[in-house]
C-alpha cells in the first residue's frame, strides 16, 4: 500500500514550544516513509538560537518571515525571507533572530528521523531558556 497525499493546513502539526522559539513538525516518519522531516521554526524578536552543533542529517532552511542570522562552520550570514540555506549534515552551525520583528523557516531534513529529536530538544531549551541574541 503506498503512502497517502497530504495537505497540511496552517496551524496543522505537532508543536513543540520552547519558550521564544516554537518547532511545528508538519510532515515525517510514516508520512515521508522515513525519507525526510519537515518543520516550520518560529524565533520572536532579538531571540539567540540553539547552541553550536552539528547532526547526521542534511538541512534545507527556507525563510518564511523576518530575517534569519546562520552560522555555519563559523561564519555567519543574514538570510532574509525567500533565502535558502543549505546545510549538508555534520556541519557545524546555528541560527537567531537578531531582528525586531518574528522570523521562521522551514526545514527540511534529510534523512528523516530529526523529528525523534524534538521532544528531548524541547526539554534541553526549557532547561536552558533563551536569551538575547548577539548581534
Amino acid at each position: 500500500m503506498s503512502r497517502p497525499p497530504l495537505v497540511i493546513l496552517p496551524g496543522q502539526g505537532r508543536a513543540y514550544p520552547m519558550g521564544r522559539m516554537r518547532a511545528v513538525f508538519k510532515a515525517d516518519g510514516p508520512e515521508t516513509a522515513s525519507t525526510s522531516s519537515v518543520s516550520e521554526w518560529w524565533l520572536e524578536p532579538r531571540t539567540e538560537g540553539p547552541p553550536v552543533h552539528d547532526h547526521p542529517e542534511d538541512h534545507v532552511f527556507y525563510v518564511i518571515e523576518g530575517c534569519l542570522s546562520v552560522l555555519l562552520d563559523g561564519a555567519w550570514s543574514e538570510a532574509p525571507r525567500g533565502a535558502y540555506v543549505v546545510i549538508p549534515g555534520g556541519t557545524a552551525h546555528s541560527f537567531e533572530n537578531r531582528t525586531g520583528e518574528r522570523a521562521g523557516f522551514i526545514s527540511f531534513n534529510t534523512p528523516g528521523g530529526f523529528e525523534r529529536q524534538a521532544g528531548a530538544i524541547q526539554a534541553w531549551f526549557a532547561d536552558h531558556p533563551l536569551g538575547d541574541a548577539s548581534g
